[in-house]
């Protein structure tokens, strides 16, 4: 068969902008077991499923995994703090209990700060998995 030009995608997902695994891996560049790890990670990231079980990710679902792609790889969050930062709205200048951080308050501690609490949420999830056994 030929090669339509668009990367695969059938005239269906085309047209009803929805997309099986290996698309949206494709259009994400992110691999497939790493998009269904994520939806364990992320409660937020929910592509449906079709009756025989298929994932099937909309535009929305395209849109959040290049975010968590942009925050885990491009910004360096961890796990733990990308999930927060979306969960939160990713509102900059504010702190984990919603006080609005004073300017002059130092790029520095902020970093330190974020360090912390992914820190922490890093140590809390270890000891999840920890206790399960």
């Amino acid at each position: 068969m030929a090669n339509n030009g668009a990367g695969n995608l059938t005239s269906l997902e085309l047209e009803s902008g929805v997309y099986r695994i290996g698309e949206a891996s494709r259009m994400t560049g992110v691999k497939a077991f790493v998009l269904r790890y994520w939806e364990t990670e992320f409660p937020m990231l929910e592509p449906g499923k079709g009756s025989n079980g298929r994932r099937f990710y909309r535009q929305e679902d395209i849109d959040l995994i290049l975010k968590i792609k942009r925050l885990l790889y491009d910004e360096g969050f961890t796990i733990a703090g990308a999930r927060r930062h979306l969960r939160e709205g990713g509102a900059p200048g504010e702190s984990e209990s919603g006080a609005v951080i004073s300017p002059g308050y130092g790029a520095t501690q902020l970093l330190n700060r974020k360090m912390l609490l992914d820190m922490r949420d890093s140590l809390r999830a270890f000891l999840t998995l920890l206790e399960r056994r």
